[in-house]
């Protein structure tokens, strides 16, 4: 990052931080940053504020030792703003919370489908022998399609029992084999996403 493209003078020296989970995407706090704290947030790999209050640099943390570790710091259009993707190593506001929003720090269960999804296109483009994925893409159409359907079948018997892990384990089985065979077919799951949001608007 250029630190002299940012615009501090707008601030009187300082520009917000929003920091946001790196894994989950949830917003957990809001912090002031100027040029010092900001270097020293990038060379340590730790979030490093200016306190407002004391008029000095303070790393998140550093009392407790729920550090912010750092993955990625990006700048909004205007470059006056800081958006700091991290991991937290633990709860981020002093009150105990998840977040300083007192917002639980949950993971986006969608947001796993397109890291899968990811996954699974980079096996694809980079097989290894030790992948049971990319020995799915080497054998070809025909036997991923198979796999769909034996897994929808064996889906549709464990519906028929009580045993609610048997059927979760057979709902994950047909929804990772459905994304290869979209990822076979070269169809993002957006798309399919797409037409049954388009259905629903036309059944309103």
């Amino acid at each position: 990052m250029d630190l002299d493209k940012l615009d501090f003078e707008k601030g009187s020296g300082l520009v917000p931080a929003v920091v946001q989970d790196a894994r989950t995407h949830v917003v957990l706090m809001l912090g002031y940053m100027n040029r010092e704290a900001l270097e020293k947030t990038q060379r340590e790999g730790r979030v490093t504020f200016f306190s407002r209050t004391r008029q000095a640099l303070w790393t998140k943390g550093e009392t407790s030792g729920n550090f912010l570790h750092v993955r990625d710091i990006r700048t909004d259009c205007d470059a006056d703003t800081l958006l700091i993707q991290a991991v937290p190593a633990g709860p981020v506001c002093h009150t105990g919370a998840d977040t300083c929003f007192d917002e639980p720090n949950t993971p986006d269960r969608l947001a796993f489908l397109r890291h899968l999804e990811d996954v699974i296109r980079d096996r694809k483009a980079n097989p290894s022998e030790k992948s049971y994925t990319s020995s799915l893409f080497e054998r070809g159409m025909n036997k991923i399609a198979q796999k769909v359907g034996e897994e929808a079948v064996e889906l549709v018997i464990e519906a028929k029992d009580d045993n609610d892990d048997l059927f979760k384990g057979e709902a994950a089985d047909l929804l990772f084999h459905l994304l290869i065979l979209l990822e076979a077919k070269a169809v993002p799951l957006d798309e399919v996403l797409a037409v049954l949001e388009a259905r629903h608007r036309s059944a309103r």
